[in-house]
């Protein structure tokens, strides 16, 4: 393992699905960085098992037990900076975070969305997909910015839409890609391989290939 990785936390509020991807990722050898904290808004989310099982320490900020916004996040943002966090992934956190917790982590907090954005912003991104006709849609890796998904892309990977899909099978071809491309951009962060300008992530060095996913950046 390298001795000086990169400090991610991940903030979940379900069973974890990507959660697992990173994990997986960051046990393998020569990965550049390392989970050092798992932390969910809902105490019941079976993800904080699967970190606890790889030894990953957690923590539980319920939003229901403060009066706002403001004062959940004052707690959560302790709890990440206790771990000595340096980036933070968000892997199906279901709560929209303020402006100033955003700005406060900006550059240093990503997010993974199930279209390929700027296309279906929000919720129900599939069955959008298949409403709009759309030939193509995918995932994206973007850095977080106040409003709704929005920022900087980072990595995005395409999946063709098939006559005979559905709404269940589409969301299962596009998880898989989630998974791959997630990890793939804490890689180029941790490597030092993203900078960001203006609206934009720029890549150092393009030539990067995942098997089995048809993604940008591509050798």
């Amino acid at each position: 393992m390298l001795a000086d990785r990169l400090k991610l936390t991940v903030l979940i509020s379900g069973r974890g699905s990507n959660l697992k991807a990173l994990i997986d990722a960051s046990l393998a050898p020569g990965f550049p960085a390392e989970i050092v904290r798992v932390i969910s808004n809902i105490p019941e989310a079976s993800g904080l098992e699967r970190a606890s099982a790889a030894g990953i320490p957690t923590a539980v900020v319920p939003h229901k037990d403060y009066p706002d916004r403001e004062s959940f996040e004052t707690v959560l943002d302790q709890e990440i900076r206790s771990a000595g966090t340096e980036l933070i992934a968000l892997a199906g956190f279901m709560r929209l975070l303020t402006k100033g917790f955003v700005d406060a982590w900006r550059n240093r907090l990503i997010n993974i969305h199930p279209s390929l954005l700027p296309a279906f912003k929000g919720l129900h991104t599939h069955e959008r997909a298949l409403e709009a006709g759309v030939r193509y849609t995918g995932c994206t890796v973007h850095y977080v910015r106040p409003a709704m998904d929005e920022g900087p892309i980072i990595v995005q990977s395409a999946v063709p839409v098939l006559s005979r899909d559905d709404a269940d099978t589409l969301a299962a071809r596009v998880l898989t890609q989630e998974h791959a491309i997630y990890s793939l951009a804490v890689r180029l962060i941790a490597e030092g391989r993203v900078r960001v300008d203006g609206d934009r992530a720029i890549i150092d060095d393009e030539n990067i290939q995942v098997p089995g996913a048809t993604i940008n950046p591509l050798a």
